[in-house]
């Protein structure tokens, strides 16, 4: 099993001593869960920490078995300040992980696509304030400004009333921009929507479509890559890889792509931080690989 870069203890003394520095901090804690810092702030986007889907399907004919180790037990994550989930599914909406978050921060702001608000309530119960957004909505929320995008896994898929089941997030904070596109594969004009905010990160996932696994699928590395430089992204990072075995893919050709277009990128590692080091965008910090 893969051991993350950092974990547990040492993972919350390096999100503690991160909060000393200037600029905008960002963990990778698995699939396409991400914990954001920016000005005394924190987001956690679609955390999935707990083994919930290995269980679920252990007997089945689509095993999830886990490849990673956990990075953090999310009763430990009682100090953030604002939770997303993309969509419906276990890996962005999981009750294991959502629970001990919201038994320890009660009434924890959480964004929704509004469409899932019932489905959201059930699996949740009431301990948590949904927060609903659709396409195109924006909401500010603990100092971040969120804006909602459709996407589209694998394709856009609404409710009785239009509004979408799939989001991403642009999330603005200070001078920071950071798209998270949840589940998503390119459809038409996404790129063109996207392009006018130039995100300073985008956090795209790579393990692509395959039949054979009977899930919806992603982007691929290298579709990551193309949509990263077409929407202007100063950086990119992959995820939604390395956590189970039947629906995962290596980063070595998003690597091949981003290189080939000259984009700028980080491959993290589970556990791992990357940080600006600047109190503005395009703050050099600690370097990516093929940054620009």
């Amino acid at each position: 099993m893969i051991r993350p870069a950092l974990r547990d203890r040492e993972l919350l003394q390096d999100i503690a001593a991160a909060a000393a520095l200037p600029g905008l901090h960002l963990w990778w804690l698995g699939q396409s869960g991400f914990l954001v810092q920016c000005q005394g702030r924190h987001l956690l986007l679609d955390p999935y920490l707990s083994d919930s889907l290995t269980a679920k399907y252990a007997n089945s004919d689509r095993p999830h078995v886990r490849m990673t180790e956990r990075t953090l037990a999310p009763e430990a994550l009682g100090f953030v300040d604002l939770v997303t989930s993309s969509h419906n599914h276990t890996d962005h909406l999981d009750a294991e992980t959502l629970g001990p978050i919201l038994a320890a921060r009660p009434g924890l702001p959480l964004v929704i696509p509004e469409a899932n608000r019932a489905f959201v309530r059930e699996r949740l119960g009431d301990g948590a304030e949904l927060l609903g957004l659709n396409d195109g909505e924006t909401l500010e929320v603990a100092g971040f400004t969120l804006r909602g995008v459709a996407s589209a896994h694998e394709a856009l898929e609404r409710d009785d009333a239009g509004r979408c089941r799939y989001l991403g997030y642009l999330v603005h904070r200070g001078p920071w921009t950071i798209y998270h596109s949840g589940d998503t594969v390119r459809y038409p004009g996404l790129a063109e929507r996207l392009r006018p905010f130039q995100p300073d990160l985008a956090l795209l996932p790579i393990n692509g479509r395959a039949p054979e696994r009977q899930v919806s699928g992603n982007l691929d590395g290298p579709e990551a890559a193309e949509l990263a430089r077409d929407i202007a992204a100063r950086l990119v990072i992959p995820c939604h890889y390395e956590m189970f075995t039947f629906n995962t893919a290596s980063p070595e050709a998003f690597v091949a792509r981003a290189e080939a277009l000259g984009q700028g990128y980080r491959v993290l590692r589970a556990g791992e931080r990357w940080s600006s080091g600047e109190p503005g965008p395009g703050g050099g910090g600690e370097a990516p690989d093929g940054s620009r």
